[in-house]
């Protein structure tokens, strides 16, 4: 649905999860994997993962944005060493690649913090021949999603669906060639940061997330034969 809301869609990132659960029961079935992004996107993962009776994992993301704009993003780094740049950003604002550099080394070292708190008492879940489906609470440039996608393809995944509750129009362009299938509830237009789709939508933390993917492992699921 395209949309032109001028106030907030989602009140916060759980109900989101939960709405954004009801048009996702086609995947239902034992070889899915709900990968949350950190941060934001594991509150609505949880859900996705609870509705589907579906393990929680996270794939680790970061944006790598110009400098001194930390509202233009230049790109995104992950886990397994992946990296995605927009050229075309980098040349609009005309950013050096010595700052891009830069850039990029401090996206790696939160991704790697972020990678060090997050596994520090559970290991991956597999992905190998498995369906990926990746969750984040909004979309508004595509970036995080795309380099998140080939992270799942590196650790095997079969299949890769990436299912936000917002975006802007076009963004899942740039998922074209990496990702099987995007779900998205409102594409929402002049969508420039996530936080104008909710209500309340508080930051949150490495550590804050680590009660969340433990309830997730601890829950118990449907045994399928």
């Amino acid at each position: 649905m395209t949309s032109t809301a001028a106030g907030p869609l989602f009140s916060s990132r759980p109900e989101a999860g939960r709405r954004l659960a009801g048009v996702l029961s086609y995947l239902r079935g034992p070889d899915v994997v709900v990968l949350g992004l950190p941060r934001g996107g594991v509150p609505v993962a949880a859900e996705v993962a609870r509705a589907l009776d579906a393990p929680l994992d996270v794939v680790v993301v970061r944006r790598v944005t110009v400098p001194g704009r930390p509202d233009l993003v230049a790109g995104a780094v992950s886990e397994e060493d992946m990296t995605v740049v927009d050229t075309e950003m980098i040349k609009a604002h005309r950013v050096s690649w010595q700052a891009l550099h830069r850039a990029e080394r401090i996206a790696r070292a939160a991704v790697e913090y972020s990678v060090a708190v997050l596994r520090s008492t559970r290991w991956c879940e597999p992905l190998v021949g498995r369906t990926a489906l990746i969750v984040d609470d909004g979309m508004a440039t595509g970036a995080t999603a795309r380099v998140a996608c080939l992270a799942a393809r590196a650790r095997g995944a079969d299949r890769v669906v990436v299912a936000v509750p917002v975006a802007r129009p076009g963004a899942s362009a740039l998922l074209a060639g990496v990702a099987d299938g995007v779900v998205c509830l409102h594409r929402l237009h002049g969508l420039v940061s996530v936080g104008q789709a909710y209500r309340d939508l508080p930051p949150v933390s490495d550590e804050e997330l680590l009660p969340v993917l433990a309830r997730a492992a601890a829950r118990p699921r449907a045994v399928r034969g």
